[in-house]
C-alpha cells in the first residue's frame, strides 16, 4: 500500500523514523516555527532569482535597442 510513497529514495517507514526523531529533536512547539523561518527562506531565494532574471531580461533589451541604434 505505502510502496509507491517515494521521496528521494526513502521509503515510508524511514521518512516516518526520520519525522520521529526531528519531533524528539526540536518539541512540538519548536517545529512551527523552524518551517515558518524555512518558508520564508525560500519566498526570499526565489525573489532574488526574480530579480536577476529581470535584471539580465533589462540588459539584453539594452543590448538589443544599442545594436538596433548601430544598424541604422
Amino acid at each position: 500500500m505505502f510502496e509507491s510513497i517515494v521521496l528521494f529514495g526513502l521509503g515510508m517507514q524511514e521518512i516516518l523514523v526520520i519525522a520521529l526523531i526531528v519531533l524528539l529533536l526540536f518539541g512540538g512547539k519548536k517545529i512551527p516555527e523552524l518551517m515558518k523561518g524555512l518558508g520564508k527562506g525560500v519566498k526570499s531565494f526565489k525573489e532574488g532569482m526574480n530579480e536577476v532574471t529581470d535584471m539580465t531580461k533589462e540588459s539584453g533589451d539594452r543590448s538589443q535597442e544599442s545594436g538596433d541604434k548601430k544598424d541604422e
